[in-house]
């Protein structure tokens, strides 16, 4: 019996450190989740359709160059649309949208506003004769084609730019810091025929009441 007792001891031990090792914890460090791609900037190739061009000092070197492009915030305008013209979803750029229809043919108008002067004139007014297929011109030759009106305390700079097909009258009204562009496209015979009204339209554009 007293030679069994070491044997047992030692037996007893095997086992207390065989299940003490079977419970050991094991630590491991798991891969950091590889971090996110960065947003392409907002440059002339990547802008919303409504938006206006941008200028070179904000495609390169400017806040706007990683920032998502704002819309123009502060006090608004308002205006009276004619009846016949269908009021249209906004969407997410646009501060109003219309259809103006003709038997089968359609013309749109936009309402947009931006910060700033979104490029300079040269620069937006050169992107609406791109729209319609005309080529660039130059600075001096691209702003003498334009008609300006004051109405309501505002200034407008009204242009008519008529395409082999489509046909666009816009206007560019500067209000509380921001930039407001009227546009109204579609096909050169239903525009051409709206252009009185699209005026008229432009004289009821005034200041939102506070």
């Amino acid at each position: 019996m007293l030679l069994r007792r070491p044997v047992c001891f030692a037996l007893f031990a095997t086992l207390l450190l065989s299940g003490c090792k079977d419970r050991q914890i094991t630590s491991y460090r798991a891969a950091k989740d590889p971090a996110p791609a960065a947003l392409p900037p907002a440059t002339a190739g990547n802008l919303p359709a409504d938006h206006p061009a941008i200028g070179p000092s904000q495609e390169t070197g400017s806040s706007m160059a990683s920032t998502a492009v704002p819309t123009a915030g502060g006090s608004g305008l308002t205006w009276t649309a004619p009846a016949s013209w269908t009021v249209k979803p906004n969407g997410s750029m646009r501060k109003g949208s219309f259809a103006i229809k003709a038997g089968t043919a359609e013309a749109d108008l936009s309402i947009t506003a931006f910060p700033g002067a979104t490029g300079g004139l040269e620069a937006n007014l050169n992107r609406w004769r791109g729209q319609v297929g005309l080529p660039p011109q130059a600075p001096a030759e691209v702003t003498a084609a334009v008609e300006n009106f004051s109405a309501n305390g505002l200034e407008f700079i009204l242009v008519d730019y008529a395409g082999s097909e489509n046909h666009l009258i816009g206007a560019i009204v500067p209000y509380g810091g921001n930039s407001w562009f009227f546009k109204l496209m579609g096909p050169d015979a239903l525009v051409a025929a709206q252009k009185d009204s699209f005026r008229e339209f432009l004289r009821t554009v005034k200041e939102q009441a506070k």
